[in-house]
């Protein structure tokens, strides 16, 4: 053991530092014109020896694990959330914009604009959605954060009547719904979105009709092979990849030179995680490797 270490277990182990952490033993010991090493090097060199621990009579603390869902398919798993609208008219004025997402499909399955965030809403949003979608005590999860109407009793109570699952994110973690969060930023950076705010509760509902559509049926997402969410959500996502395939087949065909390695591969994921581990494959990553076992 070097020097420098068998002093630094020394200076520890006196009665007077034995109960102090090194952030305490460093500064008395430059109080008494002292110095024998960084607070790091204590740290470190208490690590090494296992003598470095918790204490105080209060719990460990203990890293907090999201709460993670994989989605196999369309209404397995939906993620909500509410975002601000301001109002034109009114400085300090918001309204309201509920919106639900499917995580398989990205499709915004429901959404309303009020005036006021309240638990009522919400509630009235999930059962109308539920049943447009025909999921009358169908398995779902629906993740959202810990605010105040996700938390309400009024929302908790008709998920039970429902058979809905809930789950939260994290207290004070900000990415645990990260799905709505991209979702709400691509709303507010649309061209189309007014800067200003709208000039009545009328105005954005209306705005929101026209990007939920535009989002729904035109835009191309790139998580989910470059198809609309409501094409992936109504199954149609297959045809439209493969016929995509044949087209790039064809063209190879045509001049084969141009190509060095197989065509591009048209292909969307079958599995979507909420909160996915470091070590899970991306949504392109999966389907890749799903075309690959097919091809086998």
């Amino acid at each position: 053991m070097r020097q420098s270490r068998r002093k630094i277990l020394a200076l520890c182990h006196e009665p007077r530092f034995a109960d102090r952490p090194p952030s305490q033993i460093v500064p008395r010991l430059a109080d008494e014109g002292q110095y024998v090493a960084s607070e790091s090097s204590f740290y470190r060199v208490l690590r090494a020896h296992r003598e470095q621990q918790h204490r105080g009579g209060a719990a460990k603390p203990t890293p907090s694990v999201p709460q993670r869902h994989q989605a196999t398919g369309p209404n397995t798993v939906w993620c909500w959330d509410i975002t601000f609208l301001a109002c034109s008219e009114v400085v300090g004025r918001f309204f309201y914009l509920y919106a639900i997402l499917d995580l398989w499909s990205r499709k915004i399955v429901g959404w309303e604009v009020h005036e006021r965030e309240a638990g009522e809403h919400a509630a009235e949003l999930v059962e109308k959605t539920a049943w447009r979608e025909h999921l009358r005590h169908r398995p779902l999860i629906l993740h959202a954060d810990n605010g105040a109407a996700p938390t309400a009793y009024t929302l908790k109570a008709k998920l039970e009547v429902l058979g809905i699952c809930p789950s939260h994110s994290r207290p004070g973690v900000s990415d645990d719904n990260a799905h709505m969060e991209a979702w709400f930023r691509t709303a507010k950076y649309r061209p189309s979105y007014p800067r200003r705010g709208f000039a009545d509760l009328q105005a954005a509902r209306a705005w929101v009709l026209k990007l939920v559509r535009w989002y729904n049926d035109e835009h191309l997402h790139s998580a989910i092979g470059f198809i609309s969410p409501g094409q992936r959500h109504a199954g149609a996502a297959t045809q439209v990849l493969a016929a995509r395939t044949s087209v790039y087949e064809a063209a190879r065909v045509r001049n084969p030179r141009r190509w060095s390695r197989t065509v591009r591969q048209w292909n969307d994921p079958q599995h979507v995680w909420l909160n996915p581990a470091k070590d899970d494959p991306s949504p392109i990553e999966s389907a890749v490797a799903s075309a690959r076992l097919l091809k086998l």
